[in-house]
């Protein structure tokens, strides 16, 4: 897993537990999370620019700081319809890795619920039918106040040939109007 360490216990078992961070989110109403370290900012929803002739998932991109962020619709990329865009819904800003670059994009959530502490214990493997998106796309389950979060892997999520893709978009103009 792709998370931020924060600390080290042993379990009754005696086998040593990793309690990492994740930011926990919703869409579609189900909670999904990813490692805090891959989390670079969050912001308000607003001012993508499309992209013509991009995947159906990519809603455009947006000026961050003068550089140009690839901006992934999750639910359309899990096969779903485009997440409705409401006062709360935000962009997650994410660093992602692609062999020995380092890739920033955003994708859209309906909002973003907490960072939480998830001890490696409680982390159960991806259940192979039930859920709606793909299997591979789940890193594990784990339950949070009694919900359960699906923790994504970014890796099959947003997939090496598909960061590519969105390298070349970001390569493009510079300058975009906010």
């Amino acid at each position: 897993m792709n998370t931020a360490v924060a600390t080290v216990g042993t379990s009754a078992s005696g086998k040593a537990n990793m309690v990492s961070q994740y930011l926990i989110f919703s869409l579609a109403n189900e909670l999904f999370a990813v490692g805090t370290l891959r989390v670079r900012e969050i912001i308000e929803y607003g001012n993508v620019t499309s992209v013509p002739m991009m995947p159906g998932y990519i809603r455009g991109v947006i000026n961050l700081r003068g550089a140009v962020v690839p901006v992934i619709d999750l639910n359309a990329r899990f096969g779903r319809a485009h997440t409705e865009i409401s006062r709360r819904t935000c962009v997650v800003i994410l660093e992602v890795q692609a062999d020995n670059d380092t890739h920033v994009l955003g994708i859209v959530v309906d909002a973003v619920s907490a960072v939480r502490q998830i001890d490696s214990a409680d982390v159960e493997p991806a259940p192979s039918f039930g859920t709606r998106i793909r299997a591979d796309f789940i890193d594990g389950m784990a339950k949070v106040k009694g919900n359960f979060v699906i923790l994504l892997d970014l890796g099959k999520v947003l997939s090496v040939e598909e960061i590519a893709m969105l390298g070349e978009v970001s390569h493009g103009p510079a300058h975009l109007e906010s």
